[in-house]
C-alpha cells in the first residue's frame, strides 16, 4: 500500500491574533499545497486545523499517513494518546474540543502516525509549511474560525 506524506504547520500573529495554515501532501510523485488565513485564532488551533484539513480533503479510506509537524502539542496529544484521555473525561478544561472530535473522525478511517520535526531548521517541507502558513496569516483574506471565536465568547461580525 502507497504512503501519503502530509506536511504541516500552524501560525498565529498574536497568541490570539490572526493565524494561517500550511500544508504539503505528497502521494508518490504528486504534490498538493493547501493553506488558508484565518481573522482571529490561536497557533495552536492553526497547528491542528493544518491536520485536520490534510485528512478531510482526502478521497479515500484507509490510507497509511505519516504526518511531520513542528507542534508538540498535536504530536503528542495524538501518539502519547492524551486525546483519548481527553475524549473520556469529554474535555474537561480542553480547549480546541471541536478540533479534536473532527481529527477523530478522519483517524478511525487511516492508519495515521505522527512525526515531530523541528521547526524553522533544515526540513524543506516543514519550512515552506511554515512559508504558507505565514503567508496566510499576513494575507488579510481570512475565514472567520467560528470554533475559536465561538468558543470565546467573542462576537462575530
Amino acid at each position: 500500500m502507497s504512503q501519503l506524506v502530509i506536511y504541516t504547520d500552524g501560525a498565529a500573529r498574536g497568541n490570539p491574533g490572526p493565524g494561517g495554515y500550511g500544508i504539503v501532501m505528497q502521494w508518490g510523485k504528486t504534490v498538493k499545497e493547501l493553506s488558508q488565513g484565518y481573522r482571529r485564532t490561536t497557533n495552536n488551533r492553526m497547528e491542528l486545523m493544518a491536520v485536520v484539513v490534510a485528512l478531510k480533503n482526502l478521497t479515500r479510506e484507509g490510507l497509511n499517513i505519516t504526518v511531520y509537524s513542528d507542534s508538540s502539542y498535536v504530536v503528542n496529544a495524538v501518539e502519547q494518546g492524551w486525546v483519548h484521555n481527553w475524549v473520556r473525561k469529554g474535555f474537561k478544561d480542553k480547549k480546541n474540543a471541536d478540533l479534536w472530535m473532527e481529527y477523530l473522525v478522519y483517524h478511525k478511517k487511516h492508519h495515521i502516525k505522527f512525526v515531530w520535526v523541528k521547526g524553522h531548521a533544515n526540513n524543506p517541507w516543514n519550512n515552506r509549511c511554515d512559508e504558507l502558513a505565514t503567508a496566510a496569516a499576513d494575507s488579510g483574506h481570512w475565514l472567520v474560525d467560528e470554533g475559536y471565536e465561538n468558543d470565546a465568547g467573542e462576537t462575530l461580525l
